[in-house]
């Protein structure tokens, strides 16, 4: 028996894995973007630079035998591409990069779910502005769209205007901990009593507390605007560009959701964040935003944004195409017109299945659909 949220992966699910693979890595690279495959096991130390402790703990950990290391498996990829980016490559211009490959989670990210992903992700690093953003985030409902899943929406929020509040209003660490957790729940009397507890002037507290309200379509941003008019610049630099970038996601025709109080992974982001999701369906289908001088861990602070997503829980998403039956079942093969025949069909990009001697299986039960059959000393193809 496999540990529980590990899964095997049969052959018809294995060969649409492997399709929508090809697919949104195709996409990606028509978009600039270039591939890496970063190493699946590192030392513990350098796969954990710069990131959180929320990665930390979905990292699986292990002795190196040859060292004595303590090593982990990649339970992320995107600060693994953030290195190659900062420490090996070293270009000066926004650098392009995507990804595929498995990760490994120590609990799953929701009851009953996988702790082996297949992530696939895009990022883009040397480029601060919100152009970037908008970027990112139109290549990642155009994957989905690739993916063809359909009825998405996208969720922004901006994590630098509870950043640049909870600065003004000077929290200590603990208490800004506690208050993002209970923004999270958008537990209101929770938000005040936490809020009553400090010191800030009594207006910042007020604009901290009505995070929890500002959540809605695009409108929410003229309110955001005029409930936070007395915040720092900084929000008010953060309310600009996400309009900007939420504008430019409705005028491609996906519907918006705005929510202030959206701030996940907040110690890691450190701008907008957005979140795709399909009608009907609970979890986030694919998730990305800024996280700005990651790199610096690294020795080469660059500004970086991107998504990723986990193509196994799309493909999940996806109807089922017909397991399709979509070969050829030719006889044994050993004449040379029968074998050119075969050659032939398979640099066609037809799957051509050979019968082996003493196996009397039907054509379906061969995964075809087709058959291999000689008429008038010619080889033809006619349904099975």
């Amino acid at each position: 028996m496999l540990p529980e949220g590990i899964e095997e992966i049969l052959p018809d699910e294995a060969r649409r894995l492997e399709q929508l693979r090809r697919r949104l890595l195709d996409l990606l690279g028509t978009w600039g973007y270039e591939q890496v495959m970063p190493p699946l096991i590192e030392y513990l130390d350098a796969l954990l630079t710069g990131t959180g402790r929320d990665l930390d703990l979905q990292t699986f950990k292990l002795t190196d035998q040859l060292t004595g290391r303590l090593m982990g498996v990649r339970a992320d990829m995107t600060p693994q591409t953030a290195r190659i980016d900062a420490h090996y490559l070293k270009r000066e211009c926004p650098v392009r990069l995507c990804y595929v490959g498995n990760v490994l989670h120590t609990r799953p990210d929701v009851f009953a779910g996988s702790r082996e992903l297949l992530q696939l992700g895009a990022e883009l690093f040397g480029h601060p502005g919100p152009e970037s953003d908008i970027e990112v985030a139109r290549l990642m409902l155009a994957a989905l769209v690739a993916a063809c899943l359909r009825d998405l929406h996208l969720d922004l929020g901006h994590v630098g205007v509870f950043r640049a509040l909870a600065a003004e209003a000077r929290l200590s660490e603990e208490l800004e901990g506690d208050l993002f957790e209970a923004l999270q729940r958008k537990a209101r009397s929770q938000i005040e009593a936490l809020l009553a507890t400090c010191d800030a002037p009594t207006g910042t507290k007020a604009m901290l507390a009505v995070l929890a309200d500002l959540n809605g379509g695009t409108e929410t941003l003229i309110r955001a605007r005029e409930l936070l008019k007395g915040a720092p610049p900084a929000v008010q630099v953060a309310l600009i560009n996400l309009e900007r970038v939420a504008d430019a996601v409705t005028t491609a025709g996906t519907p918006v959701y705005i929510d202030l109080a959206e701030l996940r992974g907040y110690r890691y982001y450190t701008g907008v964040v957005f979140s795709a999701f399909v009608s009907g369906h609970g979890q986030a289908v694919a998730q990305g935003g800024r996280y700005d001088g990651i790199g610096r861990a690294f020795g080469r602070a660059r500004a970086a944004t991107g998504f990723s997503t986990d193509l196994r829980r799309l493909l999940r998403l996806i109807a089922a195409e017909d397991a399709g039956l979509k070969g050829i079942l030719a006889p044994h093969a050993g004449t040379k017109g029968l074998d050119e025949m075969m050659a032939t069909l398979r640099a066609a990009g037809e799957c051509v299945v050979a019968r082996l001697p003493g196996d009397s299986s039907s054509a379906r039960a061969l995964g075809c659909d087709r058959e291999l059959v000689e008429q008038g000393g010619q080889w033809i193809v006619k349904p099975a």
